[in-house]
């Protein structure tokens, strides 16, 4: 059973984890601090040090939730039972639509070069595809569709994938005024002709 105590601390957590996550929606990730949580939710500076022991570990929580969002799109249990093509197709898709749903938290995370977030976000190095899990799903995903190809040209398809997927996503959020109707026929070509085609 959980203790009145322990709600209370899970409940602290969440109000810094969230708050933190406004300011980097609005500000940036490089402008998060201590101070800026503790002044928006008018605590001391010292309070935030009793739930987290420093500002990466605030961020290392916000990081995982966000990898874990992405994570889970790609690997939805109901696409295990499509073919391997569809299964890309609604793996991209999931992807898209998920990282749509958080798009300040997005962009600013995925332009950051900081080291601490750094290794949640790079996937273009040799060997992500056995590192990274969402790069892992797309990659065997890749290798049920192309079965003679060998492990460095499926990974560097997992990785195109995901870069192109990355850039359209950046410009649907940029590009803030685009019809609904008008995203979903951009999204809809880019699985037909750029993914399914890799």
């Amino acid at each position: 059973m959980v203790t009145r105590r322990e709600k209370g601390i899970e409940a602290m957590r969440k109000l810094i984890i969230s708050t933190a996550s406004e300011i980097i929606a609005e500000e940036g990730l490089d402008n998060l601090s201590i101070r800026k949580i503790a002044k928006k939710i008018e605590y001391s500076p010292s309070v935030i040090y009793n739930y987290f022991k420093d500002k990466e570990e605030i961020v290392n929580t916000i990081m995982r939730s966000g990898y874990m969002k992405i994570v889970n799109a790609v690997s939805v249990k109901d696409l295990e039972k499509l073919p391997p093509t569809e299964k890309l197709a609604e793996m991209t898709r999931n992807y898209i639509e998920e990282a749509l749903k958080m798009p300040d938290e997005f962009l600013s995370v995925q332009v950051n070069q900081t080291p601490q977030v750094l290794k949640y976000t790079s996937y273009l190095f040799k060997g992500a595809a056995k590192e990274k899990p969402a790069l892992s799903a797309l990659f065997n995903c890749l290798k049920e569709i192309h079965k003679d190809a060998d492990y460095e040209q499926t990974e560097l398809k997992a990785q195109i994938i995901a870069a192109s997927t990355m850039g359209l996503i950046i410009k649907l959020i940029v590009e803030k005024d685009i019809e609904e109707d008008q995203r979903q026929k951009l999204i809809d070509c880019f699985i037909k002709e750029i993914i399914l085609k890799i």
